[in-house]
């Protein structure tokens, strides 16, 4: 495990789960790697508390593993998990915006000022919270609170292969024209038209991810000698 960078606040296991979630994607703790706690808390700068509380809400999005007596370790990024994970937010997230209906004027606007707020985004971290963050605000009438929390698992279980993808090629998010259209027929009171939409947007990064995780998967049939 490489030399990391002492988190400025350290009194969240939230923010703890997001240190370690980015050591993970840029490869500072390696997939198959053993989490040494010891360690790993120094290096952070927090205490033992925070920290497992962040290892086991990573256990919980499918970033790690946990086995008795000897730990976590860092689960590898694979096409099966990711076709597993990826194709349920199609499926649940048009279902919960029909569910909540149409928004109110007051939820329209707050969802054009995020979407005008992705579309200035610097870095991947900063595009994909605020793409979170407008779904989880497009849905947030939805009175099936089950739901809510199956979509919210599902982000965060999706979320280090977006990461991953875009911190090591040139992808940038670029979700607002999908969003402007589903605004656009929410502004026209088209409820099945903006569901239509959503699943689209749903649909339209599973390529990408799905060729870059092609590429980066060992070759079976190679000869592995030089």
């Amino acid at each position: 495990m490489q030399n990391v960078v002492a988190l400025k606040r350290t009194n969240a296991s939230e923010q703890v789960a997001e240190a370690v979630r980015a050591m993970i994607v840029d490869g500072r703790l390696a997939e198959g790697e053993r989490i040494n706690e010891v360690r790993l808390s120094t290096a952070l700068g927090v205490s033992r508390t925070p920290l497992r509380e962040a290892l086991g809400r990573l256990a919980a999005e499918g970033a790690l593993t946990s086995a008795p007596n000897l730990g976590y370790f860092v689960r590898p990024l694979t096409l099966e998990e990711f076709e597993d994970v990826y194709g349920l937010r199609p499926i649940l997230d048009p279902e919960a915006l029909r569910l909540a209906g149409l928004p109110s004027p007051e939820r329209l606007a707050r969802l054009e000022a995020l979407n005008r707020d992705l579309a200035k985004a610097r870095t991947p971290e900063e595009a994909i919270a605020l793409d979170d963050a407008w779904h989880l605000e497009l849905l947030a009438d939805c009175p099936n609170r089950l739901l809510l929390e199956m979509i919210g698992n599902v982000i965060l279980r999706t979320r280090r292969y977006e990461l991953a993808l875009m911190r090591e090629t040139v992808n940038v998010l670029n979700a607002t024209g999908e969003h402007d259209a589903i605004l656009a027929a929410l502004g026209a009171s088209d409820l099945d038209g903006a569901c239509r939409a959503l699943k689209r947007n749903m649909q339209s990064g599973r390529e990408p991810i799905l060729a870059w995780l092609s590429e980066r998967a060992p070759n079976p049939k190679a000869d592995p000698r030089p």
